[in-house]
């Protein structure tokens, strides 16, 4: 039926914002806790590298995501915003402070002010995916339901909790991935190893947090839990471990260019594996795809509309990635970073 196609597309579009968003979202966790003026400079550095030529353009698959929330699936969209109005709005505040936390730290001349915007900046790659991740744990519960009123319980609970710092993890395990492409793209090594190290260490911390979502969800999110834990749910996340398996020795291996991929795939295995444990239901187990839909025409010329942004918009994303990955937009020479470790800003030469 034309509603699970639309369903479908859906989630595909959520496992492109987790995977092409988490890589910027991580590289801002990289920022936070990079350390001090001197011992930080140089992964600041390379993350700001990184991230220019194409971290606006993620923000494409986020609005993809809300146009078909709220023209596909109205009242999914209206039970979402209006039981989960505050840590969305905590979201997007974030999301908000941290594109101008990034503008601003590199005209700002002043130390102190560079200081000031940068911690926006990263703090706010902190609190954005954690938020994101709470309001979908909440969903999962089972709290929330059409007509449900706002309240702290339906998005401060275990289960998202461990989804928001589950969420965190995952875009920390992938920005550390493509900051360890980019280091050997650029042929720095100790940067390469700086970032290889963080990403094998959000590996390990994803681990322990899936093994103590299990238990939390097991009493407070049973459905969904049931659904991962079996069927095809159950493969799809065994897949997605082997994935992330493949990724640990990829990088042993500086293979960073097939570590990306296995990296992107183990990420996005998870969204879609979460997706398929609450079918038939969008909101388990009170909004099934069917309820949550909108007219038939409206979907019908949805799915039209998104063909043709495919179409249009696909191969220059396609393009943009490719020619980012390649190095051809923004080259970084050593010599860069050499500058950047003596303690001159590249940018005042």
């Amino acid at each position: 039926m034309i509603e699970d196609v639309v369903a479908w597309v859906l989630l595909a579009a959520v496992a492109a914002y987790a995977c092409a968003g988490g890589a910027d979202y991580g590289a801002g966790f990289w920022d936070l806790v990079a350390g001090g003026p001197d011992r930080g400079k140089r992964p600041r550095w390379l993350i700001d590298h990184a991230m220019e030529p194409v971290w606006e353009t993620n923000n494409v698959w986020l609005i993809f995501v809300l146009v078909i929330m709220w023209t596909g699936f109205p009242v999914l969209f209206q039970t979402v915003f209006t039981a989960m109005w505050l840590p969305l709005a905590l979201a997007a505040v974030g999301l908000v402070l941290r594109g101008a936390g990034y503008a601003l730290r590199k005209p700002t001349r002043r130390l102190a002010r560079r200081r000031v915007v940068g911690a926006v900046f990263a703090v706010s790659s902190l609190l954005t995916p954690f938020f994101l991740g709470a309001a979908v744990g909440g969903l999962a519960t089972g709290r929330v339901a059409p007509g449900t009123t706002a309240s702290a319980d339906a998005w401060a609970n275990g289960t998202s909790v461990i989804a928001g710092l589950l969420t965190i993890a995952a875009t920390a395990f992938l920005g550390a991935v493509f900051l360890t492409a980019d280091a050997r793209r650029f042929d720095v090594a100790d940067l390469v190893g700086y970032f290889r190290l963080r990403a094998w260490c959000s590996l390990g911390v994803i681990a322990v947090l899936a093994v103590i979502g299990l238990a939390v969800t097991h009493d407070d999110a049973r459905y969904v839990h049931d659904g991962l834990t079996s069927g095809i749910g159950l493969a799809l996340v065994l897949v997605a471990v082997v994935s992330a398996l493949a990724t640990a020795g990829l990088l042993y291996r500086t293979a960073t260019g097939w570590a990306r991929i296995t990296a992107v795939g183990s990420v996005a295995l998870v969204v879609v594996a979460w997706g398929l444990a609450q079918r038939p239901y969008l909101i388990p187990t009170s909004l099934t795809v069917s309820e949550a839909a909108g007219a038939s025409t409206t979907l019908r010329w949805l799915m039209l509309v998104t063909v043709i942004a495919v179409v249009l918009v696909g191969p220059p994303l396609v393009l943009l990635y490719r020619l980012d990955t390649r190095g051809a937009l923004q080259p970084l020479t050593d010599a860069d970073l050499r500058q950047t470790a003596s303690g001159r800003d590249p940018e005042n030469l």
